[in-house]
């Protein structure tokens, strides 16, 4: 779909949902960048009237090295923090993996599962997503489960693709305390621009009703792929925030973020 630069036939109203904002490093940063960074954002979301009550919440995403000392930067801040991979199994002869049962000792949320960098970069298929999904449930993790069409396509058809790939990742996850659905459209993802307001809308509510079917109603879907400051207003209340990457990596860039969510409240 077209967008044709009207953003009122889609933006937000009210929900009572939280808008929910995360961001991932990916490996842009290192160790001592990205504490600085959390450092800023822990500031920023210290001061800010909409993350303290609750209506915007932030979860940030470091490398893995960097991720007790990130931990330890927003410890007293109300940022969750997670980890950017995970491996199937809690022990073994794995050489190189990372455990989930230690992701959640060191005191992280959230971990992500199956970005397409993952798929395309490191092979993995649905089957092992669907291994890695099962293992942060069952280490009390929050999966932030990426989806998302390889070509730009119909609203309609895009969202068959995310829905078989919902459907083959929770296959074997068991009952999920917490869900979050990141629309990644591989399309967009380090583009100049996302996805259309309009398609993005499409995509999630369709998303939503699939996940209400087989009661995870309560999942939160977010969009990532080029998000970036503006974006959020343009989109429906049945989207639940961004997952965003490079355009967070300037805490004042993603503190112009959290002020747009607050106003869509």
């Amino acid at each position: 779909m077209a967008d044709d630069g009207e953003p009122s036939r889609t933006a937000r109203g009210q929900s009572d949902r939280p808008i929910l904002l995360g961001a991932s490093l990916k490996l842009y940063l290192d160790v001592d960048a990205s504490v600085a960074w959390a450092t800023s954002l822990a500031e920023i979301a210290r001061a800010h009237p909409a993350v303290l009550a609750g209506d915007v919440r932030l979860f940030i995403l470091p490398s893995l090295p960097a991720l007790d000392r990130v931990i330890a930067a927003v410890a007293d801040s109300p940022i969750a923090v997670g980890a950017q991979d995970l491996f199937w199994d809690e022990r073994g002869a794995y050489t190189g993996a990372v455990s989930g049962a230690d992701l959640a000792r060191l005191g992280c949320r959230y971990v992500e599962v199956g970005h397409a960098e993952r798929r395309h970069v490191f092979g993995e298929d649905d089957a092992i997503i669907r291994r890695k999904l099962a293992a942060a449930v069952r280490n009390g993790l929050t999966p932030v489960l990426c989806v998302g069409e390889e070509t730009r396509q119909d609203a309609a058809l895009a969202a068959e693709t995310c829905i078989a790939q919902i459907e083959s990742a929770i296959t074997d996850a068991g009952d999920f305390d917490d869900l979050v659905v990141a629309y990644e459209p591989e399309w967009a993802i380090g583009q100049s621009e996302p996805a259309s307001p309009e398609h993005v809308t499409a995509v999630v509510a369709r998303l939503r009703s699939h996940l209400a079917l087989r009661d995870l109603a309560d999942a939160a879907v977010i969009y990532g792929g080029s998000a970036k400051p503006g974006l959020l207003s343009t989109l429906s209340s049945g989207v639940d925030g961004l997952f965003l990457g490079r355009f967070a990596h300037d805490p004042q860039a993603f503190a112009s973020i959290i002020d747009e969510a607050a106003r869509t409240r």
